[in-house]
């Protein structure tokens, strides 16, 4: 079993032709100088032994593009990254290139160690999700002459290209809605403030109720929940209290999950007598079968992987290749997808 399953070798190859290995791979890249009949025998003993090129072994020349774009995404298991990397793929399929795909798991050492791992492998450009405010690798990127996009959030003074989201102005108006709907007592899950979104859709939601006159209660808001599993159990102790919020606003999808999931364990216990009303920013799988009032803050992932690697393209291309750091921010729409009353 173990060799019938070995890959065959460039060396098997031109045994099997009678030819030397420099003429197996000049005929794989085009056939130059080798003649008719002897490209037909190595062809055949490729197909007789199933070879197939390593292109990772092929050298690359100084100044040769490598048609490869490294993208950095924090949280491979959310839907909503790989909608974002699909659109990031077909834009870069565009022009001819393909990404190299890795998960930081929102650790900034691990998100270093992936981009020194694209340098390597000869990536023409960068896409990033920053995993947290270190910036010194991909300084060290552009000074390689490897451009970088940050995608949805941003670091610092970091002189790079970068696509994000409206997320203030989303979790205000999400906020303002629940306002609207008569909840005072707002529960908050989502990521660090630390975060760059997490800072900026706190701030919406702060926003929003100081212009009644409002503060965040410490008691109901949870952060640094990146998980479902880590956002049920934060839902789990607000839901909890003796006065639990009659709403919650949940800063990103994976803490919307993690709510629902806690809401759902309370009802199964005989708990379920008050369903608090849910905003998600960003929406998800199977949203619309919310047993409670539910709204999204909505956009499409798709959009701003496609506008990254937009960037990213007009530098490589040099449409943009000298231009200053450009900043997109893309806009969302505030949308009712639950169809359950208010509890």
């Amino acid at each position: 079993m173990a060799a019938s399953a070995r890959r065959p070798t460039v060396k098997e190859v031109a045994q099997l032709a009678g030819v030397s290995p420099m003429t197996v791979s000049r005929t794989l890249s085009g056939g130059v100088n080798v003649k008719p009949e002897v490209q037909a025998r190595v062809l055949a003993a490729v197909e007789k032994l199933g070879y197939h090129r390593n292109e990772n072994a092929r050298s690359i020349r100084p100044g040769q593009s490598s048609g490869l774009i490294g993208v950095a995404i924090t949280n491979i298991a959310n839907p909503y990254y790989s909608t974002f990397a699909l659109g990031v793929e077909e834009e870069a399929a565009r022009s001819g290139r393909r990404i190299l795909l890795g998960n930081t798991a929102e650790d900034a050492a691990r998100e270093a160690e992936l981009v020194a791992d694209f340098l390597g492998r000869q990536v023409d450009g960068l896409i990033v999700v920053p995993a947290g405010t270190a910036s010194a690798h991909l300084v060290h990127s552009q000074a390689q002459g490897v451009p970088v996009v940050l995608a949805s959030r941003r670091i610092g003074e970091l002189a790079a290209d970068s696509v994000v989201l409206a997320d203030e102005d989303g979790a205000y108006r999400g906020t303002r809605a629940l306002r609207e709907h008569g909840h005072s007592r707002i529960g908050y899950l989502g990521n660090s403030v630390a975060i760059f979104t997490g800072a900026r859709r706190f701030a919406g939601f702060e926003r929003a109720l100081a212009e009644d006159g409002l503060a965040p209660d410490p008691e109901l808001v949870a952060t640094r929940q990146q998980t479902v599993d880590q956002a049920m159990d934060a839902a789990a102790r607000l839901l909890a209290l003796p006065q639990p919020p009659t709403a919650i606003f949940c800063a990103n999808n994976r803490n919307a999950i993690g709510a629902l999931k806690a809401i759902g364990a309370r009802q199964r216990t005989g708990h379920g007598d008050v369903l608090p009303e849910l905003v998600s920013f960003d929406d998800f799988e199977l949203a619309e079968l919310a047993p409670v009032r539910l709204s999204v803050i909505d956009h499409d992932p798709r959009v701003l992987g496609r506008e990254a690697a937009r960037l990213l393209l007009q530098r490589l291309d040099g449409t943009q290749r000298d231009a200053a750091p450009r900043e997109v921010e893309l806009p969302v729409a505030l949308r009712r997808v639950g169809t359950a009353d208010p509890g």
